[in-house]
């Protein structure tokens, strides 16, 4: 983790909710790194990735591996900063957050998105049914 900030998920309960979405979308085993990073590094990559000068929750970078054998899915970057300021507006458990951005993120390297509106509730119904399996209420409501 990069951020230094307390009060965060610890890693294996963010591989555990990253699992639980490979097993069910069937691509177990395959490889996925989470970073937890401060604002300034948040920032600095979705401006470099996303053409925004800003800090955002989440981002997900799929794996451009292209080799018989090597089971990579992507990268998951969390800004902490930014999550721990959305579930206090929002009045949601730290915890309950962070699972639903890995879970964001995970689905976004399965080739979900959210660009369209149609495409925006398949992705959301997904997320709603991985977080209700660990008694997390729906996000969106």
């Amino acid at each position: 983790m990069a951020s230094q900030l307390s009060g965060l998920p610890d890693e294996a309960e963010m591989l555990r909710w990253a699992s639980v979405v490979s097993h069910r979308l069937g691509t177990a085993g395959h490889e996925t790194c989470i970073r937890v990073v401060d604002g300034a590094e948040g920032q600095t990559l979705n401006r470099q990735y996303r053409g925004a000068d800003k800090p955002t929750n989440v981002l997900s970078f799929p794996a451009e591996v292209d080799a018989p054998g090597i089971e990579v899915l992507g990268d998951i970057v969390i800004c902490a900063p930014v999550v721990l300021a959305e579930a206090a507006a929002q009045g949601k458990p730290v915890a309950d957050h962070f699972a639903h951005m890995v879970i964001h993120g995970m689905c976004h390297l399965h080739g979900y998105d959210h660009e369209h509106e149609e495409d925006a509730q398949i992705m959301e119904s997904l997320e709603v049914e991985l977080l209700a399996g660990f008694g997390i209420a729906d996000p969106y409501q």
